[in-house]
């Protein structure tokens, strides 16, 4: 998901907020000119101060019913008369409610005018707006500004149809990089090479004729490598819930989306977050400072835990397999981090077998960062990393370089997304977890992300500190 459509997308609601309230002040303001007046008079009027409250309440139940709509669904392209189709039947649904309220309360909507003048101007206002941003996004399209590179992979006449449509509509916002007939090792390493340099963004398969393999490696490569991946309908079995249909010249075209946290998805979890980790920093800012405190008193500096005993930075890796800057609060000795592949601690290691390592009755951890850990003490400072953005509250745990480096392919599709503090994983075990299980948990909540789901998570993770531990 490029940043111009999250972009557009978050501007989508503030602009229906104000187009409604808008066409609320312009039916009441209407209403009392004397041209009008003159005609109908006035029989129930309402000041305008009781009027402008109601109408913002409104306005907002209104969006309600518009997030119903679809009208939120963020994408590449958006066509007009789709989009004021829907813009029609929302402002309908809602002018019905109101109308259904009025025989309910009469007072509340009192003139039958502002009810049905406010409606006219709703659909005409959002209208406006809607198509003020779809000539926008074309705008910039046909500049090459957020526009999707994508692979064409397939020969033939559906091959053709395609590549001729995105060629001469460069408004639908997709640009072909590549064109190759099959996914071969020749083909498969231009892809990669053109990756590398940010230049695709999804592949489209667009030969209804090339084997189930074939197609299954195209997903796995998508998949590790991070971008969409196309394919043209009828190709085989969808291998996740989560699909999407476009239609290029006419032709059905389903994306395999990697996680439902794209569009206004991820837009609502990074506001949550940046709230969500403003609150917990204030919250929880006594006890990381009397941690800093312990950890002092207990082993001296450093505080935290931010460098290698190489001193080169530490870092996990996180969204996309890429790496940020990583710290928490120091729970081991100095000095004894890279003790943790030496053959005598991992005959200690739970997770042998598996790309992780977990030292149960560390000998390097001191007596303060047993409490930490505990815990969970000791991870506080990653609220910082939400707030930053390079985490999020819940996730998949972040891993070290050299153990994702380990993971098996599909592992890998826990990456396409945020690592987080807590998650599913967290709660149904901390650390004491299979790493396969682990795994399994991750992938579920990314293709099943709900916010009730991350409240939920949430609201378990203090429940789950509590709870004894293997390994520490």
């Amino acid at each position: 998901m490029k940043k111009a459509e999250l972009t557009f997308g978050a501007i989508l609601v503030p602009l229906d907020y104000i187009a409604l309230i808008g066409a609320g002040l312009t039916a009441y303001v209407l209403r009392f000119q004397s041209s009008l007046t003159n005609i109908q008079p006035v029989l129930y009027e309402i000041p305008f101060n009781q009027y402008i409250a109601i109408l913002l309440i409104t306005a907002l139940v209104w969006l309600v019913i518009f997030t119903w709509a679809g009208l939120y669904n963020i994408q590449g392209t958006r066509r007009i008369i789709q989009e004021l189709r829907k813009v029609f039947l929302a402002c309908s649904t809602g002018v019905l409610i109101i109308i259904i309220l009025s025989f309910v309360d009469r007072d509340l909507f009192s003139s039958r005018f502002i009810i049905l003048a406010a409606y006219g101007f709703s659909v005409l206002y959002v209208s406006i707006a809607r198509v003020a941003i779809i000539a926008v996004e074309r705008y910039l399209f046909r500049r090459g500004i957020g526009v999707h590179n994508v692979v064409l992979v397939g020969e033939g006449h559906t091959a053709k149809l395609i590549s001729n449509e995105l060629s001469i509509k460069k408004g639908l916002g997709l640009h072909v990089a590549l064109h190759v007939e099959r996914f071969t090792a020749d083909a498969k390493e231009q892809i990669a090479e053109l990756i590398q340099k940010g230049k695709v963004d999804e592949i489209i398969q667009t030969d209804p004729n090339v084997s189930k393999d074939e197609s299954e490696a195209m997903y796995q490569f998508c998949d590790e490598n991070h971008i969409v991946y196309k394919f043209a309908a009828a190709l085989f079995d969808a291998q996740s819930s989560n699909v999407a249909i476009q239609p290029i010249a006419g032709i059905p075209v389903i994306e395999v989306q990697r996680t439902r946290l794209e569009g206004w998805g991820r837009i609502v979890k990074r506001f949550a977050d940046i709230v969500g980790s403003l609150v917990l920093i204030i919250v929880t800012s006594p006890i990381m400072l009397i941690a800093a405190i312990a950890i002092v008193v207990d082993s001296g500096f450093p505080i935290f835990f931010s460098r290698r005993d190489d001193e080169s930075l530490v870092r996990r890796v996180g969204q996309y397999g890429k790496t940020f800057f990583y710290f928490k609060f120091r729970t081991m000795k100095t000095g004894t981090d890279s003790q943790r592949y030496e053959e005598e601690l991992q005959e200690l290691n739970v997770r042998k077998g598996t790309p992780l390592v977990k030292i149960k009755d560390d000998p390097r951890i001191t007596r303060a960062g047993h409490f930490l850990r505990k815990f969970s003490i000791d991870e506080l400072p990653e609220f910082f990393l939400v707030l930053k953005g390079d985490m999020s509250l819940v996730g998949p745990r972040p891993h070290l370089p050299e153990e994702v480096e380990r993971y098996e392919q599909h592992q890998k599709k826990v990456l396409n997304m945020k690592p987080g503090i807590t998650g599913m994983a967290q709660i149904s075990g901390r650390s004491d977890l299979d790493f396969v299980e682990e795994v399994r948990l991750d992938t579920f909540y990314m293709e099943n992300w709900a916010l009730w789901l991350d409240i939920v998570i949430l609201l378990k993770t203090p429940f789950i500190l509590v709870r004894k531990r293997k390994a520490l």
